[in-house]
């Protein structure tokens, strides 16, 4: 899996930075904006996935956006994604799940990956079959960490 010039960044919060609490289950809990750039003149679409490595339960997806247009640049605050395809996330519902650790800081990798092929995905779509349907077709990828600990 290439790393070249794809980059994905937040003006919500800086990488390792804490995420706001408005984008977390103590906030509003909608998605938080999102800039792209360096999108590979090769790719036919763009995957979006978060996850939290660090849930006592092992690795929890809390977004999965599939047939990202490889021309977006930006995802707004709370975006409705028109022309995307939202998959399930680990409570197998189809949108974002804000940042809610049971106990300590956790992180939150948002992983952003360019594809060669619009990808046989549907809304029923969960990470593991993303990621098989990726095998072989990942141009380059990148990721954005933010960081979040639920506050009293």
């Amino acid at each position: 899996m290439l790393m070249g010039e794809l980059s994905l960044t937040s003006p919500a919060f800086n990488h390792m930075g804490e995420i706001p609490r408005k984008y977390t289950c103590q906030g509003e809990e909608i998605s938080p904006p999102l800039k792209i750039s360096g999108v590979s003149q090769e790719a036919k679409s763009l995957v979006l996935i978060m996850e939290d490595p660090d849930a006592p339960i092992g690795t929890v997806t809390h977004w999965v956006i599939c047939h990202l247009d490889s021309k977006t640049t930006e995802i707004l605050e709370d975006s409705s994604l028109e022309g995307a395809i939202v998959g399930k996330n680990m409570m197998r519902k189809n949108k974002y799940m804000g940042p809610c650790p049971p106990k300590g800081k956790h992180r939150y990798i948002f992983k952003l990956f360019a594809v060669d092929d619009k990808l046989h995905l549907d809304s029923k779509s969960r990470k593991k079959k993303v990621l098989k349907a990726m095998e072989g077709h990942i141009i380059e990828q990148t990721e954005l960490i933010g960081t979040y600990a639920k506050q009293k």
